[in-house]
């Protein structure tokens, strides 16, 4: 039996995956620094940065441009808080 595979886009490059992405603030402990993780909308790991450092590649996750938004969302976020990304 023959297998074709099929490329796909897959996250990274289909915003259509992306419409309903979640935040959380994890709390660093120690010498480890505080991290965020994105999340997609069935909270799939999409994306995982240091709190301090700005997430790298923003098209990807159809995030360019929003810098100084989701900057100011991660800094009023409360850790340990999952909440709906709207920015």
């Amino acid at each position: 039996m023959d297998k074709t595979l099929v490329p796909t886009s897959g996250y990274a490059n289909d915003p259509k995956f992306l419409r309903n992405m979640y935040i959380i603030k994890v709390k660093g402990k120690a010498k480890i620094p505080d991290y965020i993780q994105l999340r997609d909308e069935n909270f799939v790991l999409i994306a995982y940065f240091r709190a301090d450092r700005p997430l790298k590649k923003l098209e990807k996750y159809d995030l360019e441009g929003k810098e100084t938004e989701l900057q100011e969302v991660i800094n009023n976020l409360p850790f340990g808080k999952l909440q709906k990304l709207d920015i």
